[in-house]
């Protein structure tokens, strides 16, 4: 149960910090490279736990972290903010420690990259000795970035606090009364990188001890790696000098890395029986990659499986219903992309009707990299570049 607090400007949302938050707050501070990011990752966490289960108790149960839970140390160790949906709309959480509360400022990564955009922006004061959050109000992204003023020197967007509405309440009834109204400005699109220009962009940010990444580069450049879910995550791996952690062929020699396990990923060897030369049977185990996967409402498996010989380059990519005798549902599509999201020819399997599997098999020359996706997307889907 939520507990709120009543303050003296009664249109204040205060909501306590749940003890496991603090809790799990002070445990997840620590994967961070340096003590600027972990104290920022400390404070989102905060502001998650108090003002996640505020929402699912008194708006919607249905209340989800964007794009996934376990993609956030790799937001937080770049970035101050948290995005939440809510069906159709995207609320941005904006924590601050600061006392002043005469503006509100968001991080330009928010505004301007349209795959993060939101459609309200919250702007919440943490107060972590107290053990409270205040929600004192919020704007939409058009407000933002048509009223807003930009400040080049931390490249953030600020709305005066006159400009901006106190009563959050406002806010839940606008979205019943109103559900239709625009609340985003149009934006430009960042222009895409190539795969060389990622890699040399995170060889240079991942060394930790440059302490704001986001501000080195110019924002297009930064915008068009980080909006790449599996660069920002290999730009957070190398910040904290991890080992490669998404090696398909280290996957199935020496077993899956951590970072996949947390999002899924496992492996399981799969007996292969042949008949010997003296009619003696001879079983070969052979190594399988699988993701349980949950989309719309149901539970699916995702197969990697190589084909052939274990130096083979041919590569089955596989998903199936984890319930026996359950189909996949027709408009299921199933989506191989390089690791700069391009398709290729053959790199797709759409059923056309319920099927029993889906799957695109595909030719990998070593150090070649894969995308995969699946519409409708997973819960929780983040793209994943996997290594082969």
């Amino acid at each position: 149960m939520t507990t709120v607090f009543t303050f003296a400007n009664p249109t204040d949302m205060v909501l306590e910090i749940p003890t496991t938050t603090q809790n799990q707050a002070d445990l997840h501070s620590q994967a961070f490279s340096n003590a600027s990011s972990r104290y920022q990752a400390y404070i989102n966490q905060l502001c998650l736990g108090a003002i996640l289960l505020w929402l699912q108790e008194d708006w919607t149960p249905q209340t989800k972290v964007w794009p996934s839970t376990t993609a956030l140390p790799s937001f937080w160790e770049l970035v101050n903010g948290i995005a939440l949906t809510l069906d159709t709309t995207r609320l941005v959480l904006v924590p601050s420690e600061a006392i002043d509360l005469s503006e509100l400022r968001v991080p330009q990564e928010w505004v301007d990259i349209p795959s993060w955009i939101g459609d309200y922006y919250l702007a919440v004061q943490v107060e972590p000795d107290e053990g409270y959050v205040r929600v004192w109000g919020y704007c939409s992204h058009e407000k933002l970035k048509t009223q807003g003023s930009y400040d080049a020197s931390d490249r953030t967007y600020s709305l005066d606090a006159t400009d901006i509405i106190n009563d959050i309440s406002v806010l839940a009834m606008a979205r019943q009364l109103c559900p239709e109204e625009p609340t985003r400005s149009p934006i430009e699109e960042i222009p895409s990188l190539s795969p060389q220009q990622a890699e040399n962009l995170i060889a240079r940010l991942g060394n930790p001890e440059i302490l704001t990444p986001r501000q080195e580069i110019p924002f297009q450049l930064w915008g068009g790696l980080i909006q790449h879910g599996g660069w920002r995550q290999n730009l957070y791996q190398r910040r904290l000098e991890l080992p490669e952690q998404w090696s398909v062929l280290q996957w199935l020699q020496s077993g899956v890395s951590q970072v996949a396990e947390a999002v899924g990923w496992g492996s399981f060897d799969l007996q292969l029986s042949a008949a010997g030369a003296r009619g003696v049977e001879d079983t070969q185990p052979s190594t399988i990659l699988s993701r349980r996967l949950a989309i719309a409402g149901q539970i699916y498996e995702f197969f990697i499986i190589p084909q052939g010989e274990p130096d083979a380059t041919i590569w089955r990519f596989e998903l199936r219903n984890a319930a026996i005798g359950a189909a996949i549902p027709g408009g299921f599509k199933l989506r191989l992309l390089t690791e700069d999201l391009q398709p290729f020819p053959n790199n797709e399997d759409v059923a056309a009707t319920a099927v029993e599997q889906l799957y695109v098999e595909v030719a990998l020359e070593a150090g070649e990299s894969i995308v995969w996706e699946i519409e409708p997307f997973p819960d929780n889907y983040n793209w994943e570049i996997l290594k082969f």
